[in-house]
């Protein structure tokens, strides 16, 4: 039915508006940062060999069926190019979707993880596990420099930042994938959020963060997507052992 309003013609059927679906804006990059599998168990009697001074560990077994669920999760995406960093448990990780692919990955030494000073090795995970007040301090000032020799926040930070500008430049309107490690993801995601600097450090391996850089905006559209491994909301809390994933 139409009706005469002021002189004109109007519908009185109400225009519908779809609730808004995002997409990625113009000029935009979208980088899918995948946090290692997990890696293997550290003792402190076999320290972790050193590369560049930081701990290399491959893949303990489960984490190379995590890395094979990560390939079949975005082996149907249109990937414009993988990304992994110096230490091996990422580019274990990469392996699978990489195979898949056809792409050969990109070392991005600005992704690799936090330098860990005196603690690297495997160190930091045994000191952690037995609360030493050093690991304590760290995170009660949420800051890795607590460890002796670690690296800064300040200069953890613009590595980072550069890291991410290099990608979101070199991929402008496409789709990356930048297989990373926990404390990097962390990082990422308490820059773009503004929030406290370890609110987002525990992301779980194998998991899935998704962030769009837009110029100077950074915009984060998901955070330890961890479907792939598990359909269950809550994952399972024993995350050592090499028990099979289904």
């Amino acid at each position: 039915m139409t009706h005469v309003l002021n002189g004109r013609v109007t519908n009185s059927a109400s225009t519908e508006y779809r609730q808004h679906r995002f997409s990625l804006p113009e000029g935009a990059t979208e980088i899918l940062l995948v946090r290692h599998g997990e890696s293997a168990p550290a003792r402190e009697d076999r320290p972790f060999p050193l590369v560049d001074g930081q701990g290399d560990p491959p893949l303990a077994e489960i984490g190379t069926r995590q890395a094979v669920r990560v390939g079949d999760r975005l082996a149907h995406e249109d990937l414009d190019g993988i990304y992994v960093t110096t230490l091996r448990r990422t580019v274990e990780t990469a392996t699978p979707l990489a195979t898949r692919l056809g792409i050969t990955p990109v070392v991005e030494p600005g992704l690799r993880e936090i330098m860990l000073g005196e603690w690297e090795g495997g160190i930091f995970r045994i000191r952690v596990a037995e609360r030493d007040p050093i690991a304590v301090r760290m995170y009660e000032t949420e800051r890795w420099d607590a460890i002796p020799g670690a690296e800064s926040t300040e200069d953890f930070t613009d590595r980072i930042r550069e890291a991410i500008e290099r990608l979101a430049a070199k991929h402008v309107d496409r789709r990356v994938v930048a297989f990373t490690h926990g404390g990097v993801i962390g990082q990422v995601v308490a820059m773009a959020s503004g929030a406290r600097p370890f609110a987002f450090i525990d992301a779980d391996n194998a998991s899935i963060t998704q962030l769009v850089v837009w110029g100077e905006r950074w915009l984060v559209r998901r955070f330890n997507d961890t479907a792939h491994l598990d359909a269950r909301f809550t994952m399972r809390a024993e995350p050592m052992r090499a028990e099979p994933l289904e």
